[in-house]
């Protein structure tokens, strides 16, 4: 009963919207409908600027991380590390679908990388640090969290990791390539906003 207290904490904390609460906040608009109308630290940015963009990464990722936590609280055992992988599928699912604010999140990138970064840090740091060069160099966030993503579970699968963890890593891979659909076809066009690019 613990555990599953726990996984719909872990879903009610991913639901609470950063970047929606810092557009009430700072400028009294709902961000999902100024920029790309995405509830994210990308969208912040644009919308909102460094500072706010900055905090709702660390904040969204933060979620993650304590939706783990919590799970490896209800569950401490080595063998209920299926608990600690729902508790953070729950926050992503929250974050993308947020009970508070009409099921309409973010994509789900800062907070899939508290996740997985609690769940099995070094993996995602070669990810996340192969990601941001490709940010870097092209300067399209969406290319770089999509890359992210896919390279995830075959770090995970070469190191030898948990399954469970591969099994989560396999189905955010799958949850961000749905997320960024529009983003995908927008690259393929060279229609893609590049970091630091105002929109129309």
């Amino acid at each position: 009963m613990l555990s599953i207290i726990t996984i719909v904490v872990g879903y009610l904390l991913g639901s609470i919207s950063f970047s929606y609460l810092f557009g009430k906040w700072f400028k009294g608009i709902d961000i999902r409908k100024h920029g790309s109308g995405n509830a994210g630290a990308t969208n912040t940015l644009r919308v909102l600027g460094k500072g706010p963009a900055i905090l709702v990464l660390l904040l969204d990722a933060f979620k993650g991380v304590i939706a783990v936590l919590l799970g490896a609280w209800a569950a401490p055992g080595s063998d209920d590390i299926w608990i600690r992988v729902l508790c953070g599928l729950a926050a992503i699912v929250g974050h993308n679908w947020p009970v508070y604010f009409g099921f309409r999140g973010g994509k789900g990138i800062a907070t899939t990388i508290g996740v997985m970064a609690t769940l099995c840090f070094v993996p995602t740091l070669i990810a996340g640090l192969t990601a941001i060069l490709i940010i870097a160099i092209t300067r399209f966030v969406s290319l770089g969290s999509l890359i992210l993503t896919a390279l995830l579970p075959f770090l995970i699968w070469g190191m030898d990791r948990p399954l469970p963890v591969l099994w989560i890593s396999i189905l955010l891979c799958v949850f961000a390539f749905i997320r960024h659909r529009t983003n995908i076809v927008k690259l393929i066009q060279g229609k893609e906003n590049k970091l630091g690019q105002k929109r129309a």
